[in-house]
């Protein structure tokens, strides 16, 4: 589709959706969140404004939502029933995504805006961040059903630990986000970073080392 896009007749609003959240995603990786106002998208897609503000409550609701479309196949979360194998390959490709592809940056830039737009952050939790979470958190209670995980843990923070890792080191680039980090990333989480049992003792009972 280009900007100058004409469209006749009457089309079924699913269609009509569909190709909105098109056109928005074309935005997305052409020009970043800015570029996604309701007078280009309406422009390109063909729906009216009117149509446009029915829909969505702002352009960044709009974003949030092609940003989360777009980005779903990428994220599929598979089941095989080995937690490590199953997590680990979600987190590669997430980060594959963020680092691979203009979503990272996308992604940042939504981020970033919504610190200082009320409307935009419930948009980038309700259409992508909430849904994402909620995605990782049946699995892990579908995980915790099968005893591999401990009936205490707090699922939530797991989600914390393993994806929101991630967005610090997109965001905070201290350090590099890559597979290897993925990797370490599912190791430490799932078998922790204590030492084994009677190890700190040892290390500080002289009597040990005869």
């Amino acid at each position: 589709m280009t900007e100058n896009t004409t469209r006749r007749g009457r089309r079924p609003a699913a269609q009509v959706r569909a190709e909105v959240v098109a056109a928005t995603a074309e935005l997305l990786r052409e020009d970043g969140v800015s570029a996604v106002t309701f007078d280009r998208v309406a422009t390109r897609s063909g729906a009216s404004k009117t149509t446009l503000y029915k829909w969505w409550a702002s352009p960044g609701e709009l974003a949030a939502e092609a940003y989360f479309v777009t980005s779903k196949p990428a994220l599929k979360f598979p089941d095989s029933g080995d937690i490590a194998r199953d997590v680990g390959a979600q987190l590669r490709a997430f980060v594959r995504l963020l680092t691979t592809t203009h979503h990272g940056r996308v992604i940042a830039e939504l981020i970033g805006a919504a610190q200082f737009d009320p409307s935009l952050a419930a948009a980038v939790s309700e259409k992508y961040t909430l849904p994402r979470r909620t995605l990782a958190m049946e699995y892990f209670a579908r995980a915790r059903e099968r005893g591999q995980l401990r009936d205490d843990v707090d699922l939530a923070l797991l989600v914390d630990q393993l994806w929101g890792a991630c967005y610090n080191r997109l965001l905070v680039p201290d350090a590099p986000l890559d597979e290897r980090f993925a990797d370490a990333l599912v190791v430490n989480v799932l078998h922790g970073a204590a030492a084994p049992a009677g190890s700190a003792e040892d290390a500080a009972d002289p009597a040990t080392d005869l």
